[in-house]
């Protein structure tokens, strides 16, 4: 598997991460008439806009995730491998993986996502942040574990009981106040119907952003809408304000101590060591920067895209670390390395078609800007509601999101409150 010297019927193109940058362009070069090798460290695809809903019991795991090999079943030269990578030698066109494999390419893409990026040492153990599904169900435990330690706490212990049923999210962009009104619709219907000693108003629920309004990638005029839901909600948003501190008895912001069981983060992203790999120029959060091809300068056969690369389009944008950006990066690269291998006529630079943003605040209420149309209130929620189905990978997915939504609406009910792996911390 690692020599070169056996020559190969067809073009061997090597896709590191099975996210939708991965998949997109797998799906892309199954068209054609090369060989694809799938990297990833985990077996399954993830849909992580939906992931916050794992973490507030609103979705199961397996609701939002899909094996890879049932995705590429159908894509007879297509080969997955459950493994990570270690290093790449671009000169012998290798990659180096953990279990010792060698794994020589024609040509490579690089699509292995964002992690957490913390600001002060220590912080993440105390702050998790929601990427895997380990991730969210450990933010679930616990917020679960919280609400029952509260229910149980005597009134002696009034201090304890208000540490247990303060939640404080961290970072005001979408994961932020998607969390927040998550964590809201939860605590104010599950407590309230099962928890006796539980009201909405003993929780309390603090949104932290550093900037002077919520959701900055959106017009003014939106985020001001989700922060009026918000505090609807009960949700207690502080703008223009730092985290400074974060330990076991809670969080300081600013200089003011609240204590809190749960603290969550979302409110930054590193790349993967994607750069480190390739020995490339990257950007402050760690972002490859590639050309207007998405190759690395000076190696046309080693593309990076989604999350792990810093793009500029062929129209001079910035192009957004989202979804819908990486599936349209993922498919650019594969054609571009498909003509370059068996050629055939160039896509020429990569175009974001940008299709718009959105963002949901609870079960009924949602902001979303098209640039040409800005809603925000019910009609928005369904909007966003039938893009993520869309974008869901899975006839099966789609059809028990789509079920457990209603179901949620109809009932307030999050079937999902599990706690497993009770954390000792807690």
């Amino acid at each position: 598997m690692a020599s070169r010297e056996t020559a190969r019927p067809r073009p061997r193109v090597v896709i590191i991460g099975a996210g939708f940058a991965g998949l997109s362009a797998a799906r892309e070069l199954a068209r054609h008439d090369v060989d694809i090798v799938l990297i990833d460290k985990q077996n399954h695809h993830l849909f992580q806009p939906l992931l916050y809903q794992v973490a507030t019991a609103g979705l199961s795991p397996a609701d939002i995730a899909q094996p890879i090999r049932s995705i590429v079943r159908k894509q007879p030269r297509t080969q997955v491998l459950l493994d990570s990578v270690e290093g790449i030698d671009k000169a012998a066109r290798s990659i180096r993986l953990a279990s010792g494999a060698m794994l020589d390419y024609d040509a490579l893409l690089i699509a292995t996502g964002a992690r957490h990026s913390y600001f002060g040492a220590g912080w993440a153990d105390r702050a998790p942040g929601i990427k895997t599904i380990d991730d969210a169900i450990s933010v679930r435990r616990t917020i679960l574990l919280a609400l029952e330690r509260a229910e149980t706490s005597r009134q002696e212990h009034l201090a304890e009981r208000v540490e247990y049923l303060t939640f404080v999210v961290v970072g005001g962009g979408p994961t932020g106040v998607e969390m927040a009104g998550a964590i809201a619709e939860l605590t104010r219907a599950a407590a309230e119907a099962e928890f006796p000693h539980i009201t909405r108003h003993c929780v309390r629920i603090i949104l932290v952003q550093s900037e002077q309004r919520l959701l900055p990638s959106f017009p003014a005029s939106l985020g001001g809408a989700a922060q009026r839901a918000l505090e609807a909600l009960g949700v207690q948003v502080r703008l223009g304000c730092r985290v400074t501190a974060i330990d076991d008895d809670g969080v300081i912001i600013g200089d003011q101590r609240i204590a809190a069981i749960t603290v969550i983060w979302a409110a930054g992203v590193s790349a993967s060591p994607a750069a480190t790999w390739l020995d490339a120029t990257a950007d402050r959060a760690g972002r490859v920067i590639v050309g207007a091809d998405l190759t690395v300068p000076g190696h046309p056969d080693i593309f990076v895209c989604g999350d792990t690369a810093a793009v500029i389009d062929a129209s001079g944008k910035s192009v957004p670390g989202i979804a819908p950006a990486a599936k349209q990066m993922g498919r650019h690269a594969a054609r571009t390395a498909v003509a370059r291998l068996l050629g055939k006529q160039s896509p020429g630079a990569f175009r974001y078609q940008g299709f718009g943003n959105l963002a949901t605040i609870g079960r009924k209420y949602a902001v979303v800007d098209f640039g040409w149309l800005r809603l925000s209130g019910l009609l928005a929620w369904l909007l966003w509601s039938a893009a993520h189905i869309y974008f869901l990978i899975g006839f099966r997915n789609r059809l028990i999101v789509c079920a457990n939504w209603a179901w949620n609406y109809v009932t307030f009910d999050r079937g999902a409150r599990l706690i497993t792996g009770i954390d000792r911390r807690v």
